[in-house]
C-alpha cells in the first residue's frame, strides 16, 4: 500500500489463514474496532464448508474482509488494499483478489517446504517473482507470537493460538483503530484461564507495539481515516441474521403475538435459531427439530394453536418444507419461512452465497398455491423485512416466504437502532373474546373482503367448532368438498389473497437517478454493490437509475408503469437470470441480463463496465445519493 494512499477515505483490508487460525474471530474484532472508532463498513467472512479441512490446504483456507472508512460504505470492497496471508495457501488462493500495488502482510515462518506442497505450490511465491507486482512485508508472525507469549508456559502449539491477535494488533496500529474493545473480549472471554488471557492480552499488545518500532515506515505506515458522516442516532454492527431475530422479536411485539421459531440446523441458516435461543421472556420459543420436514409441521401446529409458527432453512431444506407449506396455504394458516440461500443444487456450496431459490420461493410448490414473497437487502434491512413478513403474514392469513442469503447472514454494517414506538401495531385476525354471539362472524371461513383473511381461531374456543387439514375445503363451511365449482373458486380466492398483499404495500420507488435512460433493478444483497456502482456512474455523467425490489410476490402495483419511463432495464442478479424472468413473464418488460454464480457477491466494477456499455451519458449531472 503505497503512501499516496494515505489521503484515502476508506480501505478494504482481508484477512486469511487456515481455517484453525482464528480468522473469523480476528476480523470481527477488527470490525468492532472500526464501529467505535466512528466509521461506516461492510464485511464478508469467506469460509470452507469443511468442518475443518487439512491443516495447510487451499480449500482450508478462511477469509474475513472488510471496508471501512469515514464516507458511506455497502460493500466489502471489489479489491483489497491489505492482504494478511497466514500460510502459503492463504495466499495463493487470495493473490487473484488484489491489483497491483496492494500491500501483503505473510507470515513467513510458515513458507517452509512442507506448507509450499500443501498448498499446491511448485515454488516459494516469496522468491520466484510471483509477488513483484505487490508490496510486500515479510514478517515471522509465528515467532514473533511464541516470544511474546513465552512467559504464560502454554506450549508452542497454544502458544501459536494467539498469532491472529498478534496480527490483529499490527492492523489496528496500521488504521489507527482502538485495542480497547478487544482487549475487554479477551479479558472477559477468557476470564476463567489466567493463562490464555494474558496470552492473547500480551499477543495483542505485541503486535501493535510492533506497528510503532519496526522499521519499516515506507510500507508500514499509519493510514488514519476519517470518520464518516453519520447520522447522530445511536448506531451499532449486525449481521443479517441478528437483525432477523430482532425483527421476529420486534414483529411479536407489534403484534402482541407469541413466536414459535422450528427449525432443523443447516448452513447458512442456522444462526438465526442460535440468535433466538432463550428469548422466553420475549415471547419467543424455540424447538430444534429432528428433520425440516418436522420443523415446518411443528411450526404449521404452533399457527393452529394461536402462537405465530416460524421455520428457517436454506434451499434444500425449503425443499423439504414445500409439502408442508402447501398445508399452510390450504388451512390458511400464517406462517413465515425464512430461506438463507446458499450456492448450488442439492448440497452445492453451502458457505457460499446466491440468489438462486426465487422461483423456488414462487413456484415451488403442487398446484396453485401462492405465497407472499419478500427479500432482505441488506443485514441491517433483515429488521424491516422481518416485521414486513410477519404483518403480511397476519394481515393475510398465508404463508410468507422472507428471502435472505449466506452473504447477508453472516455479513456485518452499521446499523442505525430504531425509533421503536415509530412501527405501526401489526394487527391480526384472532376473535376478541369479549365479543356477543351476534356480533361473531357466520363461520370461521367468512373471510375478509379486502385481505381475504379468514378468522384466526385457536382450539378449545367453543364458539369457533371447525374442521381443518389439507384436503379442499368448501369455501362457506370449511367441510371437506371434492365439488368442482367450489375449488375453482377456493383457486380463485387464494390467487386474490397474494395479489391483495400490493393493495397494502408502498409504491415502488428509485433509490438513485432519475426516470429515462437505464434502470438497474435488482432484489436481495446485490444492494450495496448496485448502490455504489450507481452512485460512481450518477458522478460520471451516466444516464442510470437504481431501483430495488423488497416485494416479489406480488411487485408494487406501479412497478410496470415505472419501468415504462425507462429506454433500457438491467438486471443484475447472482442466479441465471430468475428476476429477468419474473418481470418478463408479469410485465412483458424487455430486460438485459447481468448474471453471477461465483459463489461471491457482484463486485462494484463489473456492474460498473455493464452501466458504462448501456447507459447514456446524461444532459443534467445527477449526483448520487
Amino acid at each position: 500500500m503505497s503512501q499516496t494512499s494515505t489521503d484515502k477515505t476508506s480501505h478494504i483490508v482481508r484477512f486469511a489463514g487456515d481455517s484453525g487460525d482464528g480468522i473469523q474471530l480476528q476480523g470481527q474484532q477488527f470490525t468492532i474496532a472500526s464501529a467505535l472508532a466512528g466509521h461506516d463498513l461492510s464485511t464478508m467472512p469467506d469460509f470452507p464448508a469443511e468442518i475443518r479441512a487439512p491443516h495447510g490446504t487451499r480449500y482450508g483456507v478462511s477469509a474475513f474482509q472488510i471496508q471501512f472508512g469515514g464516507e458511506r460504505i455497502t460493500t466489502p470492497g471489489d479489491s483489497p488494499d491489505v492482504l494478511i496471508a497466514f500460510n502459503p495457501a492463504a495466499l495463493a488462493v487470495n493473490i487473484s483478489h488484489l491489483v497491483p500495488g496492494a500491500l501483503i502482510l505473510v507470515d513467513e515462518h510458515t513458507f517452509t517446504k512442507q506448507h509450499l506442497k500443501r498448498a499446491d505450490l511448485a515454488s516459494n511465491p516469496l522468491e520466484d517473482g510471483t509477488l513483484n507486482d505487490f508490496e510486500v512485508v515479510r514478517i515471522d508472525i509465528s515467532r514473533h507470537t511464541l516470544e511474546s507469549v513465552k512467559a504464560f508456559g502454554l506450549g508452542s502449539k497454544n502458544s501459536l493460538r494467539c498469532k491472529n491477535f498478534w496480527a490483529l494488533g499490527l492492523v489496528l496500529w496500521m488504521f489507527e483503530q482502538p485495542r480497547s474493545a478487544t482487549l475487554r473480549w479477551i479479558e472477559t472471554k477468557f476470564a476463567s484461564n489466567e493463562a490464555v488471557k494474558f496470552a492473547n492480552l500480551a499477543a495483542l499488545n505485541a503486535g501493535h507495539a510492533y506497528g510503532e518500532t519496526a522499521e519499516l515506515a515506507h510500507v508500514l505506515s499509519q493510514h488514519p481515516i476519517p470518520q464518516a458522516p453519520l447520522d447522530s442516532v445511536e448506531y451499532r454492527t449486525v449481521t443479517g441474521a441478528e437483525a432477523l431475530a430482532l425483527g421476529l422479536v420486534a414483529a411479536g411485539e407489534l403484534a402482541d403475538t407469541e413466536l414459535m421459531f422450528c427449525s432443523y440446523p443447516i448452513t447458512p441458516a442456522s444462526s438465526i435459531l442460535h440468535q433466538l435461543v432463550g428469548l422466553e421472556e420475549a415471547g419467543v420459543a424455540t424447538f430444534q427439530a429432528e428433520d425440516e420436514i418436522a420443523a415446518v409441521c411443528a411450526a404449521i401446529g404452533a399457527s393452529y394453536a394461536g402462537k405465530l409458527g416460524i421455520t428457517s432453512s436454506s434451499g434444500p431444506g425449503i425443499a423439504l418444507k414445500t409439502e408442508a407449506i402447501g398445508l399452510a396455504v390450504a388451512t390458511e394458516l400464517p406462517l413465515v419461512v425464512i430461506n438463507s440461500q446458499r450456492a448450488g443444487p442439492s448440497t452445492g456450496m453451502p458457505t457460499k452465497t446466491e440468489q438462486s431459490d426465487l422461483y423456488q420461493a414462487i413456484y415451488g410448490r403442487n398446484a396453485d398455491s401462492p405465497v407472499p414473497v419478500v427479500a432482505a437487502r441488506s443485514p441491517s434491512d433483515c429488521f424491516d423485512t422481518a416485521i414486513e413478513a410477519v404483518r403480511i403474514a397476519l394481515r393475510h392469513m398465508t404463508p410468507v416466504i422472507l428471502l435472505t442469503d449466506g452473504y447477508i447472514a453472516n455479513a456485518s454494517e452499521l446499523w442505525a437502532i430504531p425509533d421503536f414506538d415509530s412501527y405501526e401495531p401489526i394487527d391480526n385476525h384472532k376473535p376478541d373474546g369479549r365479543l356477543r354471539s351476534d356480533e361473531l362472524p357466520a363461520s370461521i371461513f367468512e373471510r375478509d373482503a379486502t385481505t381475504q383473511a379468514r378468522v384466526w381461531a385457536t382450539p378449545g374456543d367453543p364458539r369457533f367448532l371447525h374442521r381443518i387439514g389439507g384436503i379442499e375445503k368448501d369455501i362457506v363451511t370449511g367441510n371437506i368438498s371434492y365439488e368442482a365449482d367450489n375449488h375453482q373458486a377456493m383457486t380463485d380466492m387464494r390467487l386474490a389473497k397474494v395479489a391483495s398483499v400490493a393493495q397494502f404495500i408502498p409504491e415502488q420507488i428509485i433509490d438513485q437517478g432519475l426516470p429515462g435512460g437505464l434502470a438497474v433493478v435488482a432484489w436481495g444483497s446485490t444492494y450495496g454493490t448496485i448502490y455504489q456502482a450507481v452512485k460512481d456512474s450518477l458522478r460520471g455523467g451516466l444516464n442510470v437509475a437504481h431501483i430495488h425490489l423488497t416485494h416479489l410476490n406480488p411487485f408494487a402495483r406501479n412497478l410496470g408503469q415505472l419501468l415504462s419511463q425507462f429506454d433500457i432495464v438491467l438486471v443484475p442478479e447472482l442466479n441465471t437470470g430468475q428476476l429477468a424472468t419474473l418481470l418478463r413473464d408479469r410485465l412483458l418488460v424487455d430486460v438485459v441480463q447481468l448474471n453471477k454464480v461465483s459463489g461471491q457477491p457482484l463486485r462494484v466494477g463489473e456492474l460498473k463496465a455493464k452501466i458504462t456499455e448501456l447507459a447514456p451519458r446524461q444532459l443534467n449531472k445527477v449526483t448520487g445519493n
